[in-house]
């Protein structure tokens, strides 16, 4: 199973029709990030209006002489070259008809069905024997009007999306035909712009060629929208339900593969860490591809995966993402509390990166019944100088805060940690819960992790646990 890793971004669909950012870095060396990052696919909104336009603002284009005066067409050009120089896949997004804003329906007055439609076919046609372009996103967030198995073709999204999907189809039958939500699942309720799915699984996209449909929902946190959700007792741990019901059933059920074509946050408040901490385990535990918004750094509610320069990182965006940045090579997990110990087995496969070699299957340890906190641990990627882990700490009772160790013979550093502080001391890790994670209801399991340097992941740890 191929699984996305992608990031936004934008600039196609705004004014000067020009990818941000240009002005200040180069457009390889912001592919080339994204690459390093962790980040296997690039999406790409543009406006059909640029797809018109005469040249790209040359006020867009100072870091990259080279691109002054072309097409918003020739640049979309370069960028997908660049994308593929790098390692990267792209896939397109139809994210607003002009650069003046985004449309609740497929067509407007300015951009009738059928240019929407010609569009596609020719931008199908255009990157036909480009594999590097993988799909195609058919309308960015259909909202208000926009409707799903109703049978009403002015308003109906889900034969909207047949009739383009099927057109791109026709083109090259290779594409992936990605399709958002609406924004009110069938009982009425609301969502997410892009994010109601609940209704696709009785009335599904159906295409002239199979296995091409891909639904992509958008979901954001609380510093987004206040969405009843998040005031709810049980936050964070009512998410799973919430996603389970809007779109994650589509993937668990096997009924179509999944990409999340939108999350994102700031990352500055408590509430946003806990969804996004929740968030990255779902998808992990789902195998269900995901699109982070934006790399850009001027994305307003959002910001971005770099600061304002265009080239440092926001380190902790990453670092709460390594887990689906930096994924496992194989599954299994172990588990300790106290002083606990036992056995077991468990192996498997995936995908990671760099050179890093197949790793062994690893024992597990059985659960704890003791203690009143307990610790699971999941190997994530492992290789020659460095590992990736995630910890799923349980809080019997509640507890004002929590450590675990666990010996780690070659790491001698900790460089990145999600939900916890770490350090390293002859060999031993230990990790206090910190943030968000530090102080634990009863029953509230928070799902942490690490990345640490110097050594290959532990085979099974006995991992020892304390709490106050």
């Amino acid at each position: 199973m191929y699984t996305i890793r992608g990031a936004a971004w934008f600039g196609l669909e705004s004014s000067g029709c020009v990818l941000h950012g240009l002005d200040k870095i180069t457009l390889d060396s912001g592919m080339k990030h994204l690459h390093d990052m962790g980040f296997t696919t690039v999406r790409m909104p543009f406006a059909n209006s640029c797809l018109r336009a005469s040249s790209v603002a040359d006020w867009g284009t100072t870091a990259n002489p080279d691109l002054k005066g072309i097409t918003p067409l020739q640049l979309m050009d370069r960028a997908i070259a660049s994308a593929k120089a790098n390692g990267l896949n792209v896939f397109l997004d139809q994210h607003r008809p002009t650069t003046d804003g985004q449309s609740e329906l497929w067509y407007t007055n300015d951009l009738p069905e059928s240019q929407w439609i010609s569009d596609w076919k020719m931008l199908a046609d255009r990157y036909k024997d480009d594999p590097t372009v993988i799909g195609v996103d058919l309308h960015n967030e259909p909202h208000g009007q926009a409707s799903w198995g109703t049978g009403d073709t002015a308003t109906d999204w889900r034969l909207a999306a047949e009739r383009g999907g099927n057109a791109v189809l026709s083109v090259n039958p290779k594409l992936l035909v990605i399709v958002e939500g609406t924004d009110k699942q069938p009982d009425g309720s609301g969502t997410w712009w892009g994010g109601a799915l609940g209704a696709a699984g009785d009335k599904p996209v159906e295409l002239s060629v199979p296995n091409r449909v891909v639904y992509s929902p958008h979901d954001y946190p609380s510093s987004i929208y206040a969405q009843s959700w998040f005031s709810s007792p049980d936050y964070p741990n009512n998410l799973t339900s919430v996603w389970d019901t809007h779109w994650g059933y589509l993937a668990k059920k096997d009924i179509a593969p999944v990409l999340l074509g939108e999350f994102g946050t700031r990352l500055e408040t408590t509430s946003d860490k806990q969804w996004l901490s929740t968030l990255v385990s779902y998808l992990q535990t789902t195998g269900i591809s995901s699109s982070f918004w934006s790399f850009n750094p001027d994305s307003n509610d959002t910001g971005g995966l770099v600061k304002s320069d265009w080239v440092t990182p926001e380190q902790a965006k990453l670092d709460a993402m390594a887990p689906i940045l930096h994924p496992a090579q194989s599954s299994g997990s172990g588990s300790g509390s106290g002083s606990g110990s036992g056995s077991g087995s468990g192996s498997g496969s995936g995908s990671g990166s760099g050179s890093q070699p197949a790793p062994q299957p690893q024992p597990q340890p059985a659960p704890s019944t003791s203690g009143a906190v307990t610790a699971t641990w999941q190997p994530g990627g492992s290789w020659s100088s460095g590992y990736v882990a995630d910890l799923d700490v349980t809080a019997k009772s509640a507890v004002a805060g929590w450590t675990v160790s666990w010996a780690s013979p070659g790491t001698t550093s900790v460089g990145n940690s999600w939900g916890m502080r770490c350090t390293v001391d002859s060999g031993t890790v230990t990790c206090t819960g910190a943030d968000w994670a530090g102080a634990l209801s009863a029953g509230q399991t928070v799902h942490v992790g690490l990345q640490a340097g110097g050594g290959p992941a532990p085979s099974s740890p006995q991992l020892t646990v304390t709490s106050r």
